[in-house]
């Protein structure tokens, strides 16, 4: 059983959703961030997404283009990422850690070489923004085929007809992005994201976790209600911008003010009782 299918499969024994956070490898810098995510897993996280930095992250807002952007001007790459991911799981071999960004790193990097190198470094899934399923056999089916989850995206424009290429090779759990738009600029009302996650339901039946505009303890408590996992990125990416000083290096507030707000969240997804207390059953 995969990381990621094993962590799924406690919560559902516990009874409750997941938090899911991300935030961009390197940022502020490498050390600052390995400090950060050694200590995500302890502060409730219960699966880790890390950004992969690229210059052109289209589908992001601000809070993680800049992001981005400063990762990069510190000096990360594609290659010191898999590197951090290393570093982690020699302390860590149970949190599932997702590699998300796009395709341009990988195929210059290497695609088999990046495989190769992701699941030797503990990589349990990619999410790829930028490869639809027509492009599965750039990376999807090789990423399957090394043993690495490949996880889509579903948005409120996948209708009936569209779910069906969207799952054929998905795997670790669906993302369900809860806006039509960029991260990190509104958020989706719970009515809508119920009504939504229960059309999914009827097409899947991996565990579905919900991202785009989640920023507060009670906004992840009402898609932990309905979901499988509340993802929650920009409103950390904020978190840690708001702690950097004014030639935009790490404050020493920026590690314990990023990690205290992962407890509130954590506690939020935790106080939410599952409605499917058949799926928590099985």
């Amino acid at each position: 059983m995969s990381r990621i299918a094993a962590r799924f499969a406690k919560l559902q024994t516990e009874g409750r959703a997941g938090l899911v956070t991300y935030l961009t490898c390197g940022d502020p810098d490498r050390a600052t961030f390995e400090k950060i995510l050694a200590r995500l897993p302890k502060a409730g996280a219960d699966l880790i997404e890390i950004g992969m930095p690229f210059s052109d992250p289209m589908a992001d807002g601000p809070a993680i283009q800049a992001a981005s952007l400063r990762a990069l001007k510190a000096g990360m790459t594609l290659a010191k990422t898999l590197d951090v991911l290393r570093r982690f799981r020699k302390a860590d071999n149970d949190t599932p850690a997702i590699l998300m960004g796009y395709y341009n790193p990988i195929y210059r990097y290497g695609v088999s070489r990046f495989l190769k190198d992701a699941k030797a470094a503990g990589c349990d899934g990619l999410i790829v923004v930028d490869l639809p399923p027509e492009h599965d056999d750039e990376l999807c089916l090789a990423a399957r085929a090394a043993g690495i989850d490949f996880i889509r995206l579903a948005t409120p424009t996948s209708d009936d007809k569209r779910l069906p290429a969207i799952l054929t090779n998905a795997g670790g759990f669906l993302y369900y992005v809860a806006i039509a738009g960029i991260t990190g600029t509104k958020s989706a009302r719970a009515e809508i994201v119920a009504a939504a996650v229960a059309r999914l339901r009827r097409h899947t039946g991996l565990p579905i976790a919900v991202g785009f505009g989640i920023r507060t303890p009670t906004q992840a408590a009402e898609v932990a209600r309905v979901a499988d996992a509340a993802v929650v990125g920009s409103a950390l990416v904020d978190r840690l911008a708001k702690n950097l000083d004014r030639r935009g290096k790490a404050k020493a507030s920026l590690v314990p003010a990023v990690l205290k707000d992962v407890p509130a969240l954590a506690a939020g997804v935790r106080k939410a009782r599952p409605r499917h207390p058949a799926r928590a059953a099985q």
